[in-house]
């Protein structure tokens, strides 16, 4: 069936019912988000949204993995161009740089990590369900992609998985400070300044006399 009542009109709107979620919670926060406007939002009736979901605690958290599926599919898909070039390796891992901190900047990121923030004490798994979506498997791919590079001899040898999370920390740790946990965009100058200094000090660190750019 492919009607509104079969099974691809029911997997619709339920994601029609968790996109709405997500946007009226980012915008009041939990406490003060009632089901009857996430139903309006979705264009859904009251009672079909709790046809799909318990009640409105585990919509939350539904929505939440959600967009956090949503964010990781972007981030993975920018780690996933990373190749070992024939020239400098500085410019190919700055782009990649600068791409995830566009990421951050977008809105459904930045709302993602100002709820997770705001809501973590009233939800204490919320932090896993989100980042177990996220940063988690964002550091495995990202660890995977360094250590080929480390083979092909274009970082030094290292521990892939710590690399990963000092280059993701060098990144990650600023745009949170810039970005107020969240809750400021970052001007584009601010974010491709950010990933600049962030590969010029992980190639310090990791990369070998053919790869590690000159200081400036």
């Amino acid at each position: 069936m492919t009607g509104s009542t079969g099974p691809r009109g029911r997997i619709d709107k339920r994601q029609a019912i968790l996109d709405a979620a997500f946007t009226v919670f980012a915008r009041r926060g939990y406490a003060q988000t009632c089901v009857q406007e996430i139903a309006e939002v979705a264009g859904a009736a009251k009672p079909t949204v709790y046809n799909h979901f318990q009640d409105k605690e585990a919509l939350f958290l539904e929505a939440m993995a959600a967009a956090g599926e949503t964010v990781m599919a972007r981030n993975l898909a920018i780690v996933d161009d990373i190749h070992s070039p024939k020239g400098d390796l500085g410019p190919l891992l700055e782009r990649i740089a600068h791409q995830l901190a566009q990421s951050c900047c977008e809105e459904r990121s930045r709302a993602l990590r100002a709820l997770t923030y705001a809501e973590v004490n009233h939800f204490p798994n919320l932090l896993e369900t989100v980042y177990g979506r996220t940063a988690n498997r964002l550091a495995e791919a990202l660890a995977g992609k360094l250590a080929q590079l480390s083979l092909a001899g274009r970082l030094r040898t290292c521990d892939p998985a710590a690399a990963s999370e000092q280059f993701l920390a060098l990144l990650t740790a600023p745009m949170e400070t810039r970005s107020r946990l969240g809750t400021r965009k970052v001007p584009a100058a601010e974010a491709k300044a950010v990933a600049k200094t962030a590969v010029d000090t992980f190639l310090r660190a990791y990369g070998t006399t053919t790869t590690n750019r000159k200081a400036a």
